[in-house]
């Protein structure tokens, strides 16, 4: 029986980063809001200026906790969490930076086809996995 969630977006390469167990921290300028602590979301891989696919819908996530990094020495000793270094276009620039804790719950296979859904966490509710 299909299973209505929120979804998340996450730019390819960074979603395989997710997907293959190496990123274990999403990383953005503001905080998860609380109502999607713990909340299983689906994770939808949009193609960035480099992936040759469109937006696809391919793991149930949740996001454990999230932190605030308070300087740029903190945010640089989570690297191995979150894979972000000093060359990303994600590197440390803002005064705020946030670390979100993923947890896979599972892989979809075959991926859920996106294509033509608006972007963004407050157009992509109510998809049914």
């Amino acid at each position: 029986m299909p299973k209505s969630y929120t979804g998340i977006n996450i730019q390819w390469p960074i979603s395989e980063q997710i997907l293959n167990g190496k990123k274990l921290i999403e990383t953005r300028t503001y905080p998860i809001p609380l109502k999607y602590i713990n909340k299983e979301m689906l994770m939808i891989e949009t193609p960035g200026s480099n992936g040759k696919f469109k937006s696809r819908g391919v793991a149930i996530i949740k996001f454990t906790k999230f932190k605030k990094y308070n300087s740029k020495k903190e945010f640089y000793e989570d690297e191995s969490f979150h894979l972000v270094n000093k060359e990303s276009a994600w590197a440390w620039k803002s005064k705020e930076k946030y670390g979100w804790y993923i947890e896979i719950i599972r892989l979809l296979s075959p991926p859920i086809d996106l294509t033509g859904l608006k972007k963004g966490i407050i157009y992509t509710k109510n998809i049914q996995v």
